[in-house]
């Protein structure tokens, strides 16, 4: 069954008087939702106590957690001390992930920087090899880690990259953000087609078994000649992408993601309308 959740809390979650991400998981779960991402976004500041708290939380309302590590990891950078950095922070991340009860861990790849774009896709290549050591050295190969394609064009994660990077080990699972793709590409993702055809390129190069259960944020994004501007809502008709032709190639295909919204401040309320779409689309199937 394909999962959906927000990647962290909506404005109504304040709004309805809560505060503390325990409380998110009665919160998630009475929207009739899934998963739930937390983000390590501007660095892994808990302490173990706080994530085992946290995942009893979302155990009781059977509710599954992701996290977003930190948003300043580079892979492609020359400076290797700030590399070093890069792997603590996956490697924090997935410390907390664990302790959590969680299983996937999402995390932005690189940026080109002054490099050219091969390099800087080569040296991101050297250094994911090195993080998966990393990643059996510390037991964590039980664990996904999820390289994102990403909305601008100045960041290594094209669709292709991502696919590329995961084809390292099975530690790596894309994490495929459909509306960073559309953003990047000036709205290349409208039809069942277009879906289709970039799943298609994945499964051929990743698999079937690989890409079951793969990982998905979506949201509609506001794009320039650069790519990424900012994240919308789904009330946004300007933009897209929207998720009706992926919730069909997705029942197609027969794929199972996480799907996390990402869309700014109605990321629960959005969740829910992708579930409901998906179930729409799911029930046409069987009844045709």
């Amino acid at each position: 069954m394909i999962k959906f959740g927000p990647s962290g809390n909506s404005e109504s979650f304040y709004a309805e008087g809560y505060s503390h991400t325990e409380q998110a998981a009665a919160y998630v779960r009475g929207r009739g939702l899934d998963c739930f991402e937390y983000s390590f976004g501007r660095g892994v500041r808990m302490t173990l106590e706080k994530a085992e708290k946290i995942g009893e939380a979302f155990l009781k309302e059977s509710v599954e957690l992701s996290v977003h590590a930190p948003y300043f990891i580079n892979f492609a950078n020359p400076d290797d001390e700030m590399v070093a950095k890069s792997y603590g922070y996956v490697l924090d991340s997935g410390k907390m992930l664990k302790a959590m009860g969680g299983k996937r861990c999402v995390f932005h790849p690189a940026a080109q920087g002054k490099d050219t774009r091969e390099t800087a896709v080569e040296r991101t290549c050297d250094r994911l090899n090195v993080l998966r050591d990393y990643i059996y050295l510390n037991d964590m190969q039980d664990l996904m880690f999820c390289p994102e394609t990403m909305g601008k064009l100045a960041q290594i994660g094209t669709v292709e990259e991502i696919t590329r990077f995961c084809e390292i080990d099975p530690v790596f699972t894309p994490c495929v953000d459909f509306g960073h793709v559309n953003a990047r590409e000036q709205g290349s993702l409208k039809t069942e087609r277009d879906y289709r055809d970039l799943l298609e390129y994945m499964l051929g190069r990743l698999g079937y078994e690989r890409m079951k259960h793969f990982h998905v944020h979506f949201s509609k994004i506001m794009y320039g000649a650069r790519g990424e501007i900012k994240h919308l809502t789904f009330a946004d008709d300007k933009y897209g992408p929207e998720f009706e032709p992926l919730a069909s190639a997705l029942a197609d295909l027969k794929l199972e993601p996480y799907i996390v919204s990402e869309s700014d401040g109605t990321q629960a309320e959005d969740a829910a309308t992708m579930k409901e779409c998906f179930q729409a689309v799911f029930r046409s199937r069987l009844n045709k």
